[in-house]
Order: structure tokens, then sequence, then C-alpha cells
């Protein structure tokens, strides 16, 4: 059987003075139409990475305003999260495609998971291609099904995504971060709809100044230096070298500055802490190199302070689906350096709220410039923070997802706007 995850409770109300009265009666609009319908999330993992940290704020305030929803997590063995690795990476551009045996075992763990979801769902949402196949398998199971890619699929392993499009071509409705990763040959709807961040999980809440350099003081971080950080998985993609590379240059100029790599170790990646060892052999014993995990009681109070208490955040991605800690850093008021690269321009306006960057060098450049000057440093972050507060927090991330369940389901005023747009066509 799917192992539900417990996800506790949120009210949409206590949002009301961060994003407006005018959202929230929106979206109290559009969920009274859906009273009591039935979604079902199926994704990877509970913890470790983007999608679960999404679906522990979307999940319950899904609830609040009424839906019956449950989040699913898939069973799956060492060999099965090994194939699934290897299938994100080709998807985002890796040169290795799998082999059929990889593929088989691939099939197989989708068609365990698809005898083991209930029926009776009004709304189906399979989060990534871990799960994909579950529609071919089991349609029957739910009115309407909705594949959510949180991945960069502009430049995939041509192999690799045509062999998953059979899987997810037939979806009623997909939805992805951005245009430039939906794949050609799609049938269903697709969406353009980026995530969001919850600002009052412990993560993002307001940190005082005092608490947070008392969380980063314990790490042995030394709040009175300059502190450049960057919060991510251990993933090649995230370049946390690259960062390590950036640091070396900035400290040529600065020699007090300090560098936090802090990351969290996922079940469905085993190449984390393969990359993990990678990153502490290229730190070299450096004492100013902090590299910091769950497994070293960092969960989110402790992420929150690293991010608060830094001069300068960094997210050096060379691929990004959309990197939610840079929403994360800059809700804080944080200036930021990032890689130009997947979502994380939608998030960032080049030398408004912060800086995008393509090499080490440049990284290292733009976070001297911030160190250096810290008046920047405050009117980017102060920039930052308004810019997430319109576009990327939470509450609009459920007004988004609830527009498309009722067009799917034909209820609501958007489900009739719909209706008259097809019979127009």
């Amino acid at each position: 059987m799917l192992q539900p995850v417990a996800v506790g409770s949120k009210i949409l109300t206590d949002y009301t003075h961060i994003v407006g009265r005018e959202l929230i009666a929106e979206i109290r609009e559009l969920a009274e139409p859906l009273q009591g319908a039935r979604v079902a999330h199926i994704s990877a993992t509970a913890f470790g990475g983007g999608v679960a940290e999404i679906l522990y704020t979307l999940v319950p305030l899904m609830k609040d305003v009424g839906l019956d929803v449950e989040w699913q997590i898939l069973y799956g063995r060492e060999e099965f999260f090994n194939v699934t690795k290897l299938m994100h990476n080709a998807l985002q551009g890796a040169p290795d495609d799998l082999t059929d045996e990889q593929w088989d075992i691939w099939q197989k763990y989708n068609e365990i998971n698809a005898a083991e979801l209930h029926d009776g769902w009004d709304v189906c949402l399979v989060h990534d291609p871990q799960p994909a196949g579950l529609l071919a398998l089991v349609p029957e199971k739910a009115r309407s099904w909705v594949w959510r890619c949180h991945i960069d699929l502009s430049t995939p392993n041509p192999s690799t995504i045509d062999r998953l499009l059979p899987y997810i071509r037939d979806y009623p409705e997909s939805l992805f971060h951005m245009e430039t990763y939906v794949p050609d040959g799609l049938r269903g709807t697709v969406n353009v709809v980026p995530p969001a961040i919850d600002p009052l999980a412990p993560k993002n809440m307001a940190l005082s100044p005092d608490d947070a350099a008392f969380v980063c003081n314990q790490f042995g971080i030394d709040v009175d230096r300059p502190l450049m950080c960057q919060v991510s998985r251990f993933d090649p993609w995230k370049d946390p070298l690259g960062v390590i590379d950036a640091y070396r240059l900035v400290k040529e100029e600065m020699p007090s500055v300090q560098l936090a790599l802090v990351g969290s170790m996922a079940s469905d990646d085993p190449e984390g802490w393969d990359f993990y060892n990678a990153t502490v052999a290229h730190a070299d014993g450096d004492p100013d190199i902090f590299i910091l995990n769950n497994f070293n009681n960092v969960g989110s109070i402790e992420v929150n302070a690293f991010q608060s208490q830094s001069d300068v955040v960094v997210q050096k991605s060379t691929r990004e689906g959309f990197g939610l800690t840079v929403s994360e850093a800059l809700w804080k008021g944080r200036p930021f350096v990032g890689g130009d690269v997947g979502g994380i321009p939608l998030q960032v306006e080049n030398g408004i709220s912060g800086y995008l960057v393509d090499t080490p060098e440049r990284c290292a450049a733009r976070c001297l410039d911030i160190l250096q000057d810290p008046a920047l440093g405050k009117a980017l972050g102060r920039r930052g923070k308004e810019h997430v507060r319109k576009h990327f927090l939470t509450p609009r991330y459920l007004r988004d997802y609830l527009k498309i369940f009722s067009e799917q389901l034909g209820v609501g005023v958007h489900a009739e706007q719909a209706r008259v747009e097809d019979d127009a066509a």
C-alpha cells in the first residue's frame, strides 16, 4: 500500500496580512464548488527536496478550504531510486540514458504502486517522472489526472524523453514551471505554474537577528565575520564545487569571509552521499567552509538562521527546475547571487533584486560587490522580498491549482469560462 504522509494543519486566513484580502477571497470563491472533492498527491519521497517542502504546506491548505486531500509516497527499493535518479539527470540533459533493464525496473515499480493506489479519486496529481506511469496503468482510478513536472526539461536526453513521452502525453493536464520546459507531443492542456514558498513555515518565518546569530554560532560560524551561504541538495547540478571555487576567489580579496554549504539528504537521491563526500574533499579541510546536512541536526530553523545571517546567499546552479531556496533567501531580504538558469531568472530581476551569473569568477565578483557595499545588499534584498511577496507565496500557488481543478471537474466560473472558450473555438 502507498504510504500516507501526515502533514498537520494550516489555516488560510493566517496568510491574509501577507498576501492581502483580495487573494484570500478569490481562493475561497474558487474552493466553494470543490467542497469534498477527493484529491491524491503522489510523489517519491516525504522529505529532502522541494516537492516535499511544497506539499507540506499545499496539502493542509487544500484541506482547510474544503477539499478531501491525501498525500501518498511511492513504495520503492534502492534499485528503483538508482534508476529514477539516473532518469532525473538524463531528463535534465545528462548524456547517459537508462538501459532496457533499468526501464523495466521503473515499469515494475510503477505497476506495483499502481496496484496499491486506491480508486475513487476526483483528481490524481502525480509529481515528477518517478510515478509517471500510473495513468497509463490504472486510468480508471481517478476521474481526472494531472502530471506535475518539477524539473528542467528544456534540453533532455532525446532517448530518455522519447521513452518517457508515451507515459506522460495523455495526462489531461500537465504543469511546468516554465514554457521552455514543455516537451513536444503532449496531448492534454499544458499549464505554466511556478511553485511557491510558505512564508509561515519554520524555514521562512521571521527570525530575530539574535536568534539567527545564536543558531549559527552553535555550528562554529563566527557571526562577526561575513558569511556566504548556499542551501541545496548535494547534487552536481547545484554546483557546490563551483561555489567553493567562487568563495576562494572572494577570500583572496576578503580573507575574513566564511562559506556555509547546507543541504538535506533525500531518500530518493542515492547519489547524494557521493557528491557530499566530493564536496568535503574539494573543501580540503578549510576551517572557514562549513558543510552541513540534516544528519548534523540541521533542520528548517537552522536553514532559516543560516540564510537570515548570511551577507550574501548563493545558488550557483547549472540546471535548476525552479529553486525554492532562491525565494526563501529573497523573502528574508537577503542579497542574492545565482546561476542564470532554469527558474532562477523568474525569481531574480538581474541587477534589481539580485545578480545572475554563469561562472565562478562572475559569481565571486558579484559577491564581492555586495560584501563590500552593505547598502547595495540591503537595497537588493528589499526589492527581492517584495517581488517574492507578489509572485511566489503559497496562496497564489493554491489559487492556481483550484482553477485547474475547477476546469477539470466542470465546476465554478472558471469551468464555465473554459466551456465558452471551447465553444468559440
